[in-house]
This record gives structure tokens, sequence and C-alpha cells, in this order.
């Protein structure tokens, strides 16, 4: 006859005194961060991608540009022709309904392509692309491109690691929208925009944003931003600098993960 054996449950998380939850690591952070609702399956990072040392061999196709803060690199409607890549600052992806209703749909940050819409048939510009900070942006040619693609399996292969790693976390946005409110929004927000969870190290202070570019971001007012980044600093999540660049404390995951 068999023997049962007594099933030892294990905890998923730990709490301190008051029920508030015990700092997480690096691991847990970035599910969180990639993965509002949770579905307890693994995650398998990717190897770190630098593509600087692809886009150095292109001598032909290819130019560097310095931006100023709030400068446009394309508009909505452009001749979609190359791709960019972000060698040092942020940019922030903007789209605009034929109402006149504009919403802001992702800020990225360094070492980030966008406008690769035109390598799958894309003809004009789905959005518009304006510099967050002072930023330093390659402009890649569309046959450069598909050249080095075909020429370089290995950036190929990153490159597709690439874009379906931020084709998860557009999904995750989107589930962020659906399923949470607009203050665990805000606060996944300010987490993913100081690089918490993220592969590359976190970037506690976060450049100049506006309350305006945040209620965009996550659907919300303005007025309601401002009453969350109040409780938020009053809590000790965040913090203003000097210079006018936010703080952004690990802590703040606890706004995140409270039921």
């Amino acid at each position: 006859m068999a023997i049962k054996r007594p099933v030892v449950m294990e905890k998923k998380g730990r709490k301190t005194s008051g029920n508030r939850l015990a700092p997480l690591g690096p691991a847990i952070a970035h599910e969180v961060m990639s993965s509002p609702v949770a579905n307890g399956a693994p995650i398998e990072r990717t190897a770190a991608f630098d593509p600087r040392l692809f886009l150095t061999k292109l001598t032909t196709g290819k130019t560097r540009r310095e931006y100023q803060g709030d400068e446009s690199v394309f508009s909505q409607g452009d001749a979609a022709d190359a791709v960019f890549y972000i060698q040092s600052g942020k940019v922030k992806l903007t789209v605009v309904s034929k109402s006149g209703k504009e919403a802001v749909v992702a800020i990225l940050p360094e070492a980030s392509f966008f406008g690769e819409g035109c390598l799958a048939g894309q003809l004009v510009r789905m959005s518009t692309v304006s510099t967050v900070q002072r930023s330093t942006i390659i402009r890649v040619a569309k046959p450069v491109m598909l050249n080095l693609l075909h020429q370089e399996p290995e950036f190929a292969e990153r490159f597709l690691a690439y874009l379906l790693s931020r084709n998860i976390r557009m999904e995750a946005d989107l589930v962020d929208h659906l399923f949470n409110s607009s203050e665990k929004r805000l606060a996944r927000l300010l987490l993913l925009l100081a690089n918490f969870g993220q592969e590359s190290k976190p970037i506690p202070v976060v450049a100049k944003i506006s309350q305006e570019t945040l209620a965009e971001m996550i659907g919300t007012t303005r007025s309601r931003v401002s009453f969350f980044m109040n409780r938020f600093r009053k809590l000790g999540f965040v913090d203003y600098g000097e210079s006018g660049g936010l703080q952004v404390h690990s802590s703040l995951l606890d706004v995140v993960l409270h039921d």
C-alpha cells in the first residue's frame, strides 16, 4: 500500500511586520515588470545585444545625428525608409488620431531601435518620434539594414530576439491598461522608466518628464497623476531632485504588487 507523503506548499513571497512586502530580488522584479498578471512561467533571459559592433561596420547608408531635447526625428505620415538606433538619450512615440487626439505610445531608452516597420513593408510612419532629452541617434537606410540582416546571421538573430522581447513588453502594457488601476499603471511606468526589472542596470533618477505625458501614457488625467505622485512622495517611494529629475526607489514595487 502506497505511503502518502505530506505536500509542502512553497510560499511565493514573504511579508515583513505590518503586512508590507519584503524587498524583491532582481528576478522577481523582472517578472513583475514584464507581466502584470502572474502566470508562474519562468522567464528566459536573452544574452546582451550590442548592435554597435555591427553598425560600425557600415560604411554607407548610415548617418549619426545629435538631437536636442524635444526635437522631432520623424513625423506621422512621413515616408518609412530607414531604421533608427538610439546610441544615447531617450525618444517618445506619439500617435495622433483623425479627430486630433494625441496619445503617447511609448518612451524608448538608450540602445533601442525604432522605425523598424519599414522592414515589414510599412510605407509611411504610423507615429511621430521626438527626443525626450539630448540624444544621439543613428539612421540606417532600409536597403542597408536589410542587407545587414541577410549578411550577418548573428545580428539578425539578436535583432529578432530584441523585437520579440519588445513585443512581449507591449502585450504586458496592454494587459496593464485592461486590468490594473491608474495608480498601479503609473507605478509600473515609473519603474520601467527607471529600468527596474530590465537587463540593464537600474537608473533611479528619471529625466524630467511632464505629468501630462505620464497621464497620456497610462490613460488618465493630469490631476490624477499629480495626486498619485504626491502620495508616492509622502510614502517615500519617489523623490524630486534639485535638477528636476525624479528619483524612483525599488519600494515602489509595493504599489504594483499590492492587491
